[in-house]
């Protein structure tokens, strides 16, 4: 997200945030290098919630034929499994199982205070696969879900996963570093820490009315629906899980990662995401995958699967069959 989309939000930031700053810092959960030995394993179930091995329980949507050939949605921050709603019922409605989880921490998941870093939600997207045994899946993430199915795939999916598809997605890495310049300086999840901090209900609905589905372009339509739906599922996650994730989303590196990744990946992004800039994310990571296919979409926000469900319903179903 460009730094002039938050001047409104952070004019309204309170020092307060330092305070909350501090206890994220308290409850960051281990280092990756560590997180990532660990893979949480299903140790209880039902037919909507897997508890993994730390105790969190994940909520996630089966619909459609069990022997069908399943496709797993992987949802963006601050969000839940209902942003896939629309290709949910598209999908199904084409004889594919769709499965739809709620990271830690957002949604009806678990509100813990750890592990909201990259290694363990893929390792908790592992655990559900596991839990329904899923093979020759097809995995759509958008946004932070991109870099969640991208982890997934490269690290669990082997003899798994059959496609993938990365829509608006955080890789390779978002934040600005020396190996990445092109990258969004610091101080722009900064200001997300802070306004998140400050009024996170306000921030939301600021983030759903303008940048993220482009309702802050000109002559481009609202909608309050759309807007409401975002704020809400929002509001149904924790604020620790959201203000930590900031950080997973932002400076988490992908780049091996991706290279590992050898089966198709459709990239899908809009070159209007006032996000995730597409200069530095989409076309950087068709350049280290494997087997990638990028297509750039005029115009389009980085909420496009919502906006123009129809448009990226269609080129998915395309590359799915192909």
């Amino acid at each position: 997200m460009e730094r002039s989309s938050l001047s409104a939000t952070r004019r309204n930031v309170v020092a307060g945030t330092l305070t909350l700053a501090a206890a994220a810092a308290a409850v960051g959960g281990q280092p990756a290098s560590a997180a990532s030995k660990k893979k949480p394993q299903p140790v209880t179930s039902d037919s909507h919630n897997v508890t993994v091995s730390d105790g969190t329980r994940i909520f996630f949507k089966d619909w459609g034929p069990k022997d069908a050939q399943p496709i797993v949605f992987h949802h963006g921050w601050p969000l839940s499994g209902d942003d896939w709603d629309n290709q949910m019922l598209f999908f199904v409605g084409k004889g594919y199982r769709v499965i739809a989880h709620d990271r830690r921490g957002h949604g009806r998941s678990s509100q813990v205070s750890s592990g909201h870093d990259m290694d363990h939600y893929a390792a908790d997207v592992a655990a559900v696969v596991e839990h329904l045994d899923l093979s020759n899946a097809i995995h759509v993430g958008h946004s932070t879900g991109g870099g969640e199915a991208a982890r997934y795939t490269a690290r669990h999916g082997k003899g798994r996963v059959s496609k993938l598809v990365l829509i608006g997605a955080v890789p390779p890495i978002m934040v600005k570093t020396p190996s990445n310049p092109g990258g969004l300086p610091i101080e722009v999840f900064d200001g997300f820490r802070a306004a998140l901090a400050a009024n996170r209900s306000q921030f939301y609905f600021d983030v759903a009315s303008g940048p993220f589905y482009g309702f802050n372009r000109e002559g481009v339509k609202s909608n309050d629906a759309t807007i409401k739906n975002w704020w809400r599922q929002g509001m149904a996650g924790a604020a620790n899980a959201h203000y930590l994730g900031i950080k997973a989303f932002s400076e988490t590196d992908f780049t091996e990662d991706l290279k590992l990744i050898d089966v198709p990946t459709l990239v899908l992004h809009g070159d209007d995401d006032q996000v995730v800039p597409v200069a530095d994310s989409a076309e950087l990571s068709a350049k280290l995958l494997q087997k990638p296919t990028l297509k750039i979409y005029k115009g389009l926000p980085h909420g496009m699967a919502t906006t123009h469900a129809d448009v990226i319903n269609a080129d998915i179903l395309t590359f799915i069959q192909a």
